[in-house]
């Protein structure tokens, strides 16, 4: 039975955002309640989960690898993915480029941002790197580098969110300058605790898992 949550979550992004549904460590058959409600985009952060999900789940789901990505897992991933929101480093890049060459597959990638500066155990790039570093991925022919991902900042301070979200707005509006609002078109910000915040900062992709899967009170 699908939650309430999942109609106020479709409510709130209704001609906005896109929804990743944030499936780490939920059932075949919770992910399957969504399937069938229509959802098909569905995130995962561990190489071993995604890998097993993908092999019995439709084909047809939009898996999306959302968190860090060690670079001896890129080969485990990348037959079953068709985006890696946590792009982070020029090695990953050149990892990812060629196990998609040898798929044969072009993979959608979020260059990850690290802006929540207070949270030092994040990962992600600095935006001082943002244009050279999206440069330079552009020479790779199996990667759709299209967007970016941001992390919020683990607060309750809603200024603070605000302001990272703020942040990652202006660095999105940015590069859609530098290189086309064609090329650069994912803003993907905004998790379970703080997507309303991040949809006022022009979020088009929610990353939502917990308030999604939590029973309803």
């Amino acid at each position: 039975m699908i939650r309430k949550h999942y109609e106020i979550v479709k409510n709130d992004i209704a001609g906005k955002a896109d929804l990743c549904i944030v499936s780490k460590h939920r059932t075949t058959d919770e992910i399957m309640e969504y399937y069938h409600e229509g959802q098909r985009i569905f995130g995962e952060n561990r190489a071993a989960e995604l890998k097993e999900k993908a092999e019995v789940l439709p084909e047809d789901i939009e898996w999306h690898f959302i968190g860090h990505l060690q670079k001896n897992k890129v080969r485990q991933v990348v037959p079953h993915v068709s985006c890696i929101q946590s792009l982070d480093s020029l090695e990953l890049a050149a990892l990812i480029e060629k196990e998609a060459a040898r798929e044969n597959r072009i993979i959608r990638a979020f260059a990850e941002f690290h802006l929540a500066v207070d949270d030092t155990n994040k990962t992600g790039l600095s935006k001082e790197n943002a244009v050279s570093f999206i440069r330079e991925c552009a020479g790779y022919a199996h990667i759709d580098l299209c967007g970016i991902m941001c992390m919020g900042p683990h607060t309750e301070d809603e200024a603070k969110i605000h302001s990272v979200f703020a942040e990652g707005e202006e660095l999105f509006r940015m590069l859609q300058k530098e290189f086309g609002s064609d090329k650069i078109r994912t803003l993907s910000m905004g998790m379970s605790d703080d997507y309303r915040i991040a949809l006022e900062h022009s979020s088009n992709m929610v990353r939502i898992g917990t308030y999604l899967f939590e029973d309803d009170q």
